[in-house]
């Protein structure tokens, strides 16, 4: 998950998935290193924020996490990356 320090919905999105038992989230600070935000960018063509991958699947940011999860998509798309 790329993120930042002080944003509010990667912390939501941890929480989300923390909640749903992911005890490892690999979190590539943007914050600390500009560098990797142009990676980001250029690998998911946004900006902010979170932008989410699980098991190398694209999810977007947590608006798209949650609405999967709303969904009852997201239980399935973590069964598949244990």
């Amino acid at each position: 998950m790329y993120s930042t320090a002080v944003c509010p919905y990667c912390i939501r999105a941890e929480q989300l998935l923390t909640r749903k038992g992911v005890q490892n989230i690999e979190k590539i600070r943007v914050d600390l290193q500009p560098e990797l935000r142009i990676a980001m960018m250029e690998k998911t063509g946004r900006r902010t924020v979170p932008q989410i991958y699980i098991n190398e699947v694209y999810v977007g940011g947590y608006d798209e996490l949650a609405s999967l999860d709303h969904a009852g998509k997201l239980d399935e798309l973590l069964a598949k990356s244990d």
